[in-house]
């Protein structure tokens, strides 16, 4: 994700028209605006493995699976965001052909640019969104998915990894982890995020 500081602070309206002719994508937070940058192979292998073994369930119970083409909007504090996928299985989403403001699920697949983001306030944009159930988190560098799951009161935090089955409650989903990083060769060594290099330096 890469800011473009010679453009305007733009209302909503104005980015969503821009966008509509834009070759690049670009998110939105609260007139600021962010181009995405291109995705690794591994980043798009596990996106294309997660469609794969989720499409069928969702299908199922009459929801919808989106990719990173599709944008959320969360209202309360006026960001657009495209996630890496989505489920929603609320009619109202229906209703608009290139926006979705009732997701039950969002999954990120992180890389070491955006993973402090992700995790961080992302997350918190995220949450303003009463329809969601479950964010979820997918490492690209080791085999490692967190799943943060709404509660009655909190958000809980889960883990899962080598060996283990992973358990999507929003969507009643269950795979083994294996089955997510089909193809994928993780690196030797676990790169550190560019935030936390430079933590360590000062």
């Amino acid at each position: 994700m890469v800011a473009l500081p010679d453009r305007p602070n733009l209302t909503p309206d104005e980015y969503l028209a821009a966008e509509a002719k834009s070759p690049v994508k670009h998110e939105y937070h609260d007139g600021e605006v962010y181009a995405m940058a291109g995705a690794s192979d591994e980043h798009v292998t596990i996106a294309a493995n997660l469609t794969f073994l989720l499409l069928p369930v969702v299908r199922k119970r009459g929801c919808r699976l989106y990719n990173a083409d599709m944008k959320v909007h969360v209202q309360r504090t006026n960001r657009y965001f495209y996630p890496d996928l989505l489920v929603t299985c609320d009619p109202r989403d229906r209703e608009n052909r290139y926006i979705k403001e009732h997701p039950k699920l969002v999954i990120e697949i992180l890389s070491d640019s955006t993973e402090a983001f992700d995790r961080g306030d992302k997350f918190h944009h995220y949450c303003q969104l009463d329809s969601l159930t479950e964010y979820v988190l997918i490492s690209q560098n080791q085999p490692r998915i967190d799943v943060l799951r709404r509660g009655d009161t909190s958000w809980h935090f889960y883990t899962y990894t080598t060996g283990e089955t992973l358990r999507l409650n929003s969507i009643e989903f269950e795979g083994a982890i294996e089955s997510i990083y089909e193809d994928i060769t993780f690196p030797t060594e676990i790169p550190i995020p560019a935030d936390v290099r430079t933590e360590l330096a000062e």
